[in-house]
């Protein structure tokens, strides 16, 4: 059973910058893609960014190119989502979830198995 934990949410100004975390307890965390995705109140569920088990392959939706990063340590078992130009429209709980091989693309939340619980980032305007 894996488990993911994300931290680092917070409350910051537009403009501003947070870095998310997601720790998984397996001992196969390089063995899965991994992605962050984010749900703002009233909104569905929406992709923001994935990696591959090694981290050669990045993806990333078109709203965050150029301000979001995703990377990964698997010494540490840990993803991370460096967040740059905040915007009040980034408030959202952020998700990160572990990617399964399967047909289903990066983008699709039919790709991943393990979520996490959440954290929650809002920036004000």
């Amino acid at each position: 059973q894996e488990q993911l934990v994300e931290s680092g949410g917070g409350l910051v100004q537009a403009g501003g910058s947070l870095r998310l975390s997601c720790a998984a307890s397996g001992r196969t965390f390089s063995m899965y893609s991994m992605g962050w995705f984010r749900q703002a109140p009233g909104k569905e569920r929406e992709f923001v960014a994935a990696i591959s088990e090694y981290g050669a392959s990045t993806y990333y939706a078109d709203f965050v190119k150029g301000r979001f990063t995703i990377s990964r340590d698997n010494a540490k078992n840990t993803v991370y989502l460096q967040m740059n130009s905040l915007k009040p429209e980034d408030t959202a709980v952020y998700y990160c979830a572990r990617g399964r091989q399967n047909y289903y693309s990066h983008y699709d939340a039919r790709r991943y198995d393990y979520w996490g619980q959440g954290t929650q980032v809002t920036v004000s305007s």
